[in-house]
């Protein structure tokens, strides 16, 4: 079966969030798709089977992933197997992706509201930082700290953060060049930093849209390999949107 490996959320090869894309012709067991994913050892390798999409990281599977959706939405268009509108069957519901006429694909995702929490106990030490605010999506913690240098700058204790209730811990501060900035620490499930996340870009956007008054903005996530989403909030749904490169295609052999 055909196999790629492609960075999303970026233009430029070797730059973004790499995602594993693997195109199944006939059903597979869970575990099967799990060893994939963990040979692959990238943050997330979708699976897709007729309009059934899934995606396992090295350690789990996840109910929610924006680059490998992208990734596996720009493998259809780029090999001819798509050219309209797709709609995926996920674990998160139907999730819809389209292609712009300038080459950009964008997906619709459901927005996660954030709550405001008290700073769970451990968290301030993991991270190095004070936070300004603290919420939970249904996801992810969030933190917001004080400055896009401080979210740069940032060098958490992982295995601390890894003790945290949630999928993952996002870190957010208000841009300087962009709308906001981020990071986003997830090794409860294996994934110690992950470079550009759609996902967290789910929670991102309702609580930017409502700290700014605009629902359309543009976040940078301050990985060393870094990415630019461009978000907007449309009542229950986001509009994610970026760009992929294919930089590896082949086939598996087990």
């Amino acid at each position: 079966m055909r196999l790629f490996t492609v960075d999303a959320f970026t233009g430029r090869a070797f730059q973004g969030n790499p995602a594993a894309v693997c195109l199944l012709e006939t059903p597979v067991t869970d575990s099967w798709m799990q060893s994939v994913a963990a040979e692959m050892n990238l943050s997330e390798t979708a699976f897709l089977l007729g309009d059934s999409l899934r995606w396992f990281t090295p350690a789990v599977e996840v109910t929610l992933c924006g680059h490998a959706t992208l990734a596996t939405a720009h493998v259809l268009y780029s090999t001819g197997a798509a050219t309209g509108q797709l709609e995926f069957m996920t674990a998160s519901g139907t999730l819809t992706v389209n292609r712009l006429s300038d080459g950009m694909i964008t997906m619709d995702f459901p927005a996660k509201e954030v709550t405001s929490v008290t700073v769970p106990e451990g968290l301030e030490k993991a991270l190095g930082v004070t936070p300004v605010r603290v919420g939970k999506s249904q996801l992810d913690l969030l933190v917001e700290v004080d400055s896009e240098e401080t979210v740069r700058n940032l060098s958490p204790d992982i295995t601390a953060l890894s003790t945290v209730d949630a999928r993952g811990v996002i870190v957010t501060a208000a841009g300087t060049d962009t709308d906001f900035v981020s990071r986003f620490f997830a090794p409860k499930v294996g994934v110690p930093e992950d470079p550009v996340t759609g996902s967290a870009h789910c929670a991102l956007s309702p609580y930017w849209s409502a700290r700014l008054g605009r629902a359309s903005l543009v976040g940078a996530q301050l990985s060393k390999r870094g990415g630019l989403v461009q978000v907007t909030l449309d009542d229950d749904r986001v509009h994610l949107a970026g760009r992929a490169v294919t930089v590896l295609s082949g086939t598996l052999h087990v």
